[in-house]
């Protein structure tokens, strides 16, 4: 079996070897026809766009990428050339939890936010938004979530209307696919009119996808003090963000609010099991994420001990001072875990 993996994917390399001795690692950004042309499997990231024009002609049978989004994905195509495909929904939702945390810590530290008497708006409430709206509720906040799809569906759960979240919500987090048809599209729904009918000058946080907020719009916003303060990891056109935006963040990162190692090694863990599924093999091992240096010292604060274990303002200040790392930072990311024990010395 040969199988073609971006090499960005972190922790997969021992379980690939033990399936076939015939995998190729190459940038994902790079993978092209003549690459794939003889593979059986594809593993990728985002920024490989699997459609007729990467993949027609050859002789591959399935394709795993390694994230929650799947608009790289063209779908359509895949059911005509008879490609099995995968997404690995949920796999770094704790992760993206976990960014949020921080973020709503720092807004309480250094931007003098009162959880207990502000109201935060989850627009989306998959398998992040509901992480997001369980922690967000435990820090003592008022949680209203929008999510018209699940709301429809006769879903469990307390839903509002957007023009709640837009009128009485402190902080704004978007956690919903990129769609740009069918009955809720999402591309652009933070546009200048949305941006335009906000009453409480709210904090804009985006960790879904970068079109799902207009970034001309939310620059503008900023500028004109229709919101207080952004913190943006999804970007339109990356890696060829918008400098001015992100120059206005408060808290501006490259694409990596999902990127702990227990999000990867979860995603690790679907790729192999869907892969081994499909060609009717054993899974080899499971992967785990490398442990913390024996050094670490756990804080006994709850929220010291989180923002130790990750602070956004740290990746913020690397992509600020380097923006056109973009890409660099995100391939080559430091450790970073959600959890950490507390007996160690």
């Amino acid at each position: 079996m040969r199988i073609v993996i971006d090499d960005k994917i972190p922790f997969i390399r021992d379980a690939i070897s033990r399936i076939t001795p015939d995998a190729v690692y190459l940038k994902g950004s790079e993978i092209g026809p003549a690459d794939v042309h003889d593979a059986d499997a594809l593993i990728v990231r985002t920024r490989t766009r699997c459609d007729e024009a990467l993949l027609k002609g050859s002789s591959v049978k399935f394709v795993a990428t390694a994230t929650i989004g799947f608009d790289h994905i063209d779908a359509d195509y895949m059911s005509r050339a008879g490609i099995e495909w995968m997404s690995c929904p949920g796999c770094n939702a704790s992760s993206v939890e976990q960014y949020l945390h921080s973020v709503l810590i720092l807004l309480k530290r250094q931007k003098g936010m009162r959880p207990e008497s502000s109201t935060i708006g989850i627009v989306g409430c998959g398998h992040v938004g509901s992480k997001v709206a369980k922690m967000a509720a435990g820090m003592g906040m008022r949680v209203l979530v929008c999510d018209p799809p699940r709301q429809e569906r006769g879903d469990a759960g307390t839903f509002v209307a957007m023009k709640d979240i837009e009128e009485q919500c402190d902080v704004i987090t978007f956690h919903v696919p990129l769609t740009k048809d069918g009955p809720h599209p999402t591309m652009h729904m933070a546009d200048a009119a949305f941006f335009s009918r906000l009453v409480r000058r709210p904090v804009i946080v985006n960790t879904s996808r970068g079109a799902v907020a207009d970034n001309a719009a939310l620059l503008d916003a900023l500028i004109y003090n229709k919101v207080s303060d952004a913190v943006i990891d999804t970007w339109e056109n990356e890696p060829h963000i918008n400098l001015q935006l992100m120059d206005r963040a408060w808290i501006a990162t490259p694409h990596i609010a999902g990127y702990s190692a227990d999000g990867k090694a979860c995603a690790d863990n679907m790729v192999i099991s869907g892969l081994c599924r499909h060609f009717g093999i054993k899974v080899p091992c499971k992967v785990e994420p490398p442990e913390l240096p024996a050094s670490f010292v756990a804080a006994d604060d709850a929220d010291d001990l989180c923002l130790q274990l990750y602070n956004p303002l740290d990746d913020s200040a690397r992509l600020k001072a380097s923006p056109e790392k973009f890409e660099e930072l995100r391939g080559n990311y430091p450790l970073r875990r959600e959890t950490a024990p507390r007996n160690r010395a």
